[in-house]
């Protein structure tokens, strides 16, 4: 009996020193490592069984096993050379933040693009589905939602047209997006001749159930006319004559910037599909003045591209900041990066939604706002509808617009797709967007904050403790 007890408590021990090494060589944050550390040691059995459910990240791994397995599919466009001198003139105010997206990214900025925002599905629909009607070559269309109902009808048939007449039509849906509507509507492309691929979908053999690792992208390209932005395929988005809809905006894009945009769909395609296609013609056609570049960020490698982009920019920031998010959960650096700006005098100001699609979400926010507001960092909400935009406008000429919502979710599990703009007539029209909603929003005090109920307070810390998974 004495030695099984021996030998049990030893193998409690290996397993907590087990636990212990693993936290120590994997985790990023030496807060996280200490606390699993003390767990593990302090709670034999139980603090190793703690870890493995909760601390370790699953997610991460499977991409980065992923990523392995398709790396050696990856064509040459997948990692374009990246010359040390730009292509192209970069004006002497946009050196730094050029210079720093092109060390994450390793690709240099383009000129001569023209950037279009389309507000809610009422506008951006129409111009989508004509540029779909007008392409000859190819539509691509990477979406994480296409739901059902007179949207997702209007595509179905307009992609059906396309590819009656020969373009090369593909579609790529997410797999856990496909969850949000019941009806199918992309089953139906198959069917007419539409190449249709998922991404990642859910499974039962071989098992895949994980709600991570999401492509959260929203691209279309139709021959030399492209779209990008944060909104889906859904009725949701149609404002007209609807008492509940979602707020977005979306852009139109024409220039070298869509070579790009159609370079992140086929690599997204092959990543799916195992089918690497080769990149179509390009146009070199100058459109416009903005200089852009493209942002593919997503788990599987040791980059957080686009952490480290919005870091950056607020880092360099030297008199304003507007952001615009539906969810706000930013990173440790993030936060600091906020704050050390709001500290120094730069004008922060943060818009987000006062009703929420995700409740726990915006109770968590509401616990790390007084650390933000006591730095000058100030924050509104806007009434409903639901404002599902995405929008970064800095110091007069820098702007950010895409997928990627400030939460832990978009800049750790999900692949994600943003746009990098310098162009001080575009920044003046998101500029104009965010500061129209915060004429028509309520600013937030610390005297607000501290006027909400024990309860209340103790719920939003709930949720907040869990802000990692959300």
């Amino acid at each position: 009996m004495l030695l099984l007890e021996t030998l049990g408590l030893l193998a409690a021990h290996i397993l907590s020193w087990v636990a212990v090494c693993h936290a120590l060589l994997t985790k990023r944050d030496p807060r996280s490592a200490l606390g699993w550390t003390a767990t593990s040691l302090l709670l034999p059995v139980l603090g190793p069984l703690l870890y493995v459910l909760f601390g370790i990240s699953r997610a991460q791994s499977r991409a980065e096993k992923i990523m392995r397995q398709r790396a050696a599919q990856e064509p040459e466009y997948a990692h374009p050379a990246c010359p040390a001198e730009p292509p192209e003139q970069v004006p002497e105010n946009i050196v730094r933040m050029a210079h720093l997206g092109r060390n994450l990214t390793d690709q240099h900025l383009c000129g001569g693009n023209t950037l279009s925002p389309l507000r809610n599905g009422d506008e951006a629909y129409p111009a989508m589905l004509e540029a779909i009607a007008a392409a000859r070559n190819h539509v691509f269309l990477a979406t994480y939602i296409f739901n059902a109902g007179h949207t997702g009808t209007a595509f179905t048939e307009a992609l059906a047209a396309a590819a009656a007449r020969g373009v090369d039509v593909r579609v790529l849906v997410d797999g856990i997006g496909t969850l949000y509507s019941w009806r199918k509507p992309w089953k139906k492309l198959a069917a007419r001749g539409i190449k249709v691929a998922l991404f990642l979908p859910p499974k039962l053999f071989p098992p895949n159930l994980s709600i991570n690792l999401r492509n959260h992208r929203k691209v279309l390209v139709c021959d030399d006319i492209g779209f990008t932005g944060g909104m889906n395929i859904s009725d949701d988005n149609i404002q007209s004559g609807r008492k509940s809809c979602v707020q977005d905006v979306h852009f139109r894009c024409l220039g070298p910037i869509v070579n790009q945009l159609r370079r992140a769909f086929l690599l997204n395609w092959g990543f799916c599909t195992g089918e690497y296609t080769p990149l179509p013609p390009g146009s070199g056609q100058i459109r416009g003045e903005s200089h852009c570049r493209i942002v593919m960020d997503g788990p599987g490698n040791d980059a957080d591209m686009l952490n480290d982009l919005f870091c950056g920019a607020v880092n360099t920031a030297r008199r304003s900041v507007r952001i615009m998010t539906p969810y706000f959960l930013p990173t440790h650096d993030l936060m600091g990066s906020l704050r050390s700006a709001g500290q120094r005098g730069v004008d922060v100001r943060v818009v987000l939604p006062a009703k929420n699609n995700l409740p726990y979400v915006h109770w968590a926010t509401f616990r790390l706002l007084p650390t933000l507001l006591n730095a000058g960092v100030r924050v509104w909400y806007q009434p409903p509808p639901f404002a599902h935009t995405k929008l970064l406008a800095v110091d007069g000429y820098y702007s950010q617009i895409g997928s990627a919502n400030l939460d832990a979710r978009s800049l750790r599990l999900n692949f994600e797709l943003n746009m990098e703009v310098f162009d001080p007539a575009f920044h003046g029209l998101l500029a104009g967007h965010i500061d129209d909603a915060i004429s028509r929003s309520r600013e937030i005090t610390l005297a607000d904050l501290e006027r909400q109920s024990l309860p209340v307070k103790l719920r939003n810390a709930a949720c907040w403790i869990f802000s990692p998974y959300l």
